[in-house]
């Protein structure tokens, strides 16, 4: 691992986590190539920013918990590679129920050069400290479609509110949204901006 590069939970104490794509529990229905372990991986200026975070969700009585931080060019690849398979329907309904799944790339949702190569690009929600539940957001992650945008009509007030909750903290620690999807930040100063890495995350 390059040595600015850091697990997000040895450096973020407290921080929750399960790397969705070291499992089958993602849009693809497998763990991805490049993803060895359950662990989330970043720079450590995406550490340092994510401890800010904590302590202002912590301090309205929510924690954070992160879905993927760094991930290896080969994974993308991986990703361009299984967009041309055929179409199994094993995913569809849950992450890309109105597009196919060349249409990911198109319309946004996945890249075919990804921030989160970069390493200071995050996937993330709230949980409620008190009981330990996922914040309501209107949508799961990587649910590819209009009501995962930010602002998108067909959510409650309640799920409004958390995606707004996220998004101040978030951006009161330096990250910047992605507007078609309310859980990816990317840290505004990120120190790598041009450069796509792609060791394992083992």
């Amino acid at each position: 691992m390059n040595t600015d590069f850091a697990y997000v939970d040895e450096l973020v104490p407290g921080i929750h986590w399960d790397a969705k794509y070291a499992t089958g529990d993602n849009f693809t229905g497998a763990p991805v190539d490049g993803y060895l372990v359950n662990r989330i991986v970043g720079t450590t200026s995406l550490c340092t920013a994510l401890n800010r975070a904590r302590d202002r969700a912590g301090a309205v009585g929510f924690g954070l918990l992160v879905w993927d931080g760094y991930r290896p060019q080969r994974a993308v690849e991986w990703f361009v590679r299984w967009s041309k398979l055929p179409e199994d329907g094993r995913t569809k309904d849950r992450h890309y129920p109105n597009i196919d799944r060349a249409e990911m790339f198109e319309r946004g949702y996945v890249a075919t050069r990804s921030g989160h190569s970069r390493g200071s690009t995050v996937d993330l929600t709230l949980y409620d400290v008190a009981t330990g539940e996922v914040a309501a957001m209107g949508g799961d992650f990587d649910l590819m479609d209009p009501i995962s945008h930010h602002g998108a009509d067909g959510v409650t007030g309640v799920e409004a509110m958390h995606r707004e909750l996220l998004r101040s903290i978030m951006t009161a620690c330096g990250f910047v949204p992605y507007e078609r999807e309310w859980w990816h930040y990317t840290l505004a100063d990120e120190p790598y901006p041009e450069t796509y890495f792609d060791f394992l995350v083992a």
